[in-house]
């Protein structure tokens, strides 16, 4: 499990790059052409990679804002074979944006009802 931590943690470094500079285009990309793993998925991949992201935003120096984690969330998920997509939605009254994961449309690493509360904008 700490290898799969350490591997959240380098994500969420490189996440956080794009946003530094500012290039959500950039991140954007990344996520949606991240190339899918070639072996199978574990039984229990989506729960082992998403408790590592979460242990990774633990002992992350600063906050890991939802669409770092989400990115992140993703492409580990997509590495080892799982089929997820971030989505971005957005709320008008008052305005909010937010991020989450998707697997077969199944909320991984946020509440199951985040895609109620949110007009979905895109997926990736």
């Amino acid at each position: 499990m700490s290898f799969l931590v350490l591997r959240a943690y380098l994500k969420l470094i490189h996440f956080d790059v794009y946003l530094a500079r500012g290039n959500f285009s950039a991140l954007y990309q990344k996520v949606r052409n991240y190339p899918p793993g070639s072996q199978a998925p574990a039984a229990d991949a989506v729960e082992q990679i998403c408790s590592a992201v979460d242990m990774a935003c633990i002992w992350y120096w600063k906050e890991a804002l939802c669409l770092q984690r989400s990115a992140a969330t993703a492409c580990l998920l997509k590495k080892y074979g799982v089929p997820a997509q971030m989505v971005i939605g957005a709320q008008h009254m008052p305005f909010k944006a937010h991020a989450w994961v998707e697997v077969d449309g199944r909320v991984v690493n946020d509440k199951p009802y985040t895609p109620q509360i949110y007009a979905v904008l895109d997926r990736c």
